[in-house]
């Protein structure tokens, strides 16, 4: 008897997203004759039972698209907007699941995602999800899918700023996606030849990448290329941020709780357009011409590469075989070229970031590349 199975993205899109959705679809009509329902736009198109059927002839041609064909957003179920309200929208959300009559739904998603899946898990719902994002930043995972393609075309960016940095004697600082990990910038950067690199992981001296730059200049090279991730943070930054949120730990009463967040509010705005003043920074402190060029959205974009493509198909794969198991309340993580089905109580609210002894830091070291301490 035939089986009805949910599926969603949510969160920013990323390259692999098509080939994982395309995995869990045909190897679950070809093992237990699988039924498909894709909820468009993420967890509003589940709350508003916005589907798209997902059978052989839609999954077909897909495993080469970017973006998703189910669409997405970041909206949470606790915290959805409806109208002029936010409101928690989980009991709506299950009862589109019951309508259906779904024996599961396999969320897609970065550590967001995970966290609201886990939500929906808690309210009774049979859940599995798969780890993906351009961050690489999902825990108990050893890669997420999306992550690969980006780093080629970050590399390929500053392969190509190389070019223009020569041409000028500048400095370019490119600004890479990340968010509160370095896993992007630090690979691109490696990859790249950057000659300094900041993470979010290593707070950062600007004295300090300004006299690296110096000593190129000295030593005859007229150009430097500095790799940042967005989330990267000046030592002093840091301190700050970690004081506001040991500040909002340590509240006690609604005032000072809302002060609190308003105080973190107010920091987390102010390191927005933190590449820019780096730039200016750096063209102060060296007396180099310096320019930025920020990234952005074109690395979650365009035709996912075979590693992303292996990965997600893989984990899709897998993700068919646990719901034909029964076994839920997972993530699907990659672990030493297999796979791993790990509670997703402990993926959850937590975030995999760089370790400072990880090779690829002590790569950098080796090779003299500045990392910002």
């Amino acid at each position: 008897m035939p089986i009805s199975v949910g599926i969603l993205t949510s969160g920013g899109d990323c390259p692999g997203l098509n080939a994982a959705i395309r995995a869990v679809g045909k190897a679950g009509l070809e093992s237990m004759d699988m039924r498909l329902v894709g909820f468009r736009d993420g967890f509003r198109g589940l709350m508003q039972d916005r589907t798209l059927h997902l059978d052989r002839e839609r999954l077909s041609n897909i495993l080469t698209l970017g973006g998703t064909i189910l669409g997405t957003s970041r909206d949470k179920p606790h915290r959805m907007p409806v109208g002029n309200q936010v409101l928690d929208m989980t009991d709506a959300m299950r009862e589109v699941y019951e309508k259906h009559q779904l024996e599961c739904l396999v969320c897609l998603g970065g550590g967001g995602t995970q966290k609201n899946a886990l939500r929906l898990m808690e309210a009774g719902m049979n859940i599995i999800t798969l780890p993906k994002t351009i961050d690489n930043d999902v825990a108990l995972t050893d890669v997420t899918f999306g992550y690969d393609t980006a780093l080629s075309i970050a590399t390929e960016a500053i392969d190509r700023l190389h070019s223009t940095a020569t041409s000028h004697n500048r400095v370019i600082v490119v600004e890479i996606m990340g968010h509160s990990a370095g896993w992007l910038a630090l690979g691109a950067g490696v990859a790249g030849g950057a000659d300094a690199i900041l993470i979010p992981e290593i707070p950062y001296d600007i004295e300090s990448v300004a006299e690296a730059i110096r000593k190129r200049t000295q030593h005859g090279k007229h150009f430097s290329i500095v790799a940042v991730a967005e989330g990267a943070m000046s030592v002093e930054e840091s301190a700050k941020l970690e004081a506001a949120h040991e500040a909002k730990r340590k509240a006690d009463g609604k005032k000072e709780k809302e002060q609190a967040r308003e105080r973190l509010t107010e920091l987390e705005a102010l390191h927005r357009g933190n590449t820019l003043r780096v730039t200016e920074q750096l063209e102060q402190l060296t007396g180099m011409e310096s320019r930025l060029t920020i990234l952005g959205h074109l690395q979650r974009g365009g035709t996912p590469s075979a590693a992303d493509r292996l990965l997600a198909t893989t984990l899709g794969v897998r993700c068919a075989e646990l719901i034909g198991e029964k076994r839920f309340g997972v993530m699907v993580a990659a672990r030493n070229g297999s796979t791993a089905a790990v509670p997703l109580e402990d993926v959850a609210g937590n975030r995999k970031s760089v370790p400072l002894d990880h090779p690829w830091l002590m790569t950098a070291r080796r090779l003299g590349v500045c990392l910002g301490d």
